[in-house]
Formats: structure tokens, C-alpha cells, sequence
């Protein structure tokens, strides 16, 4: 029986100690956000040739005022799309697999744990 309980504990705290060491980290986050510069920023109100991201994590879609999305954005929109961190990390990690021909021209962050370190950084920005 003891047996047992030692080998739970020692599941759980493996499982614990990898779930920390997987943490995101925003500041990480911040370094990563710099591949999305180019056509994005996190000020409220600058829209680049990507819609600014400000306050981006649990938005609907397409509701930045004065910036133009593609129609199949606006479609995504139009469904319910809302940005949360789950459909964030999919569509960083993927982003013409979450929305088909989407005009965004980038192929997305393969690594999981810089993907989890951006969207940790972008729900900051509010």
C-alpha cells in the first residue's frame, strides 16, 4: 500500500514540476513579440498593416474601428471568433489553418512554449 501512495506522490510532483518549468513568461513573451512588429503593435489606437493588439486576448475578432480585415477575418468574425488565449495560441502556431485565407503573410511560431511566452506577453497589453 505504501507502495502505491510513494508512487502517486512522485507522479504528482513530476507532473507538477514539469507544468512550472513550462510556465509562460511575458517578458519572454516580449523578445518573441518582436518577429510580429513589423505589421503589428501593442498601442491602443496604431493599427500597422496588422490591426493593433492591444488588449487583443479575449476580444471578438475583427473589432478593431478603422482597421480593414480580410473578408475571410470578418467571416471568422461574423462566426463568433473570439481571441482567446486557446485561439490565440492556434492561430500564432497556425495561423491560415485557423482562418483560410487570411491575408496575415506569416507562417507562424512552431515552438510551443514561445507561442505560450507571446500570448502571455499580449495579455498584458491592456
Amino acid at each position: 500500500m505504501n507502495k502505491h501512495i510513494l508512487g502517486a506522490a512522485l507522479i504528482a510532483g513530476i507532473a507538477m514540476g514539469a507544468g512550472a518549468a513550462q510556465a509562460a513568461d511575458a517578458a519572454a513573451g516580449k523578445d518573441v513579440f518582436k518577429q510580429c512588429m513589423a505589421c503589428h503593435t501593442t498601442e491602443q489606437g496604431k493599427n500597422k498593416v496588422g490591426p493593433s493588439l492591444f488588449g487583443v486576448v479575449d476580444r471578438p475578432a475583427g473589432k478593431i474601428d478603422g482597421f480593414k480585415y480580410s473578408k475571410p477575418m470578418q467571416e471568422k468574425a461574423a462566426g463568433g471568433l473570439v481571441w482567446t488565449a486557446d485561439n490565440l495560441k492556434a492561430y500564432i502556431t497556425a495561423p491560415k489553418e485557423v482562418v483560410p485565407g487570411g491575408t496575415m503573410a506569416f507562417a507562424g511560431i512552431k515552438d510551443a512554449a514561445k507561442v505560450d511566452d507571446l500570448v502571455a506577453f499580449l495579455a498584458e497589453q491592456k
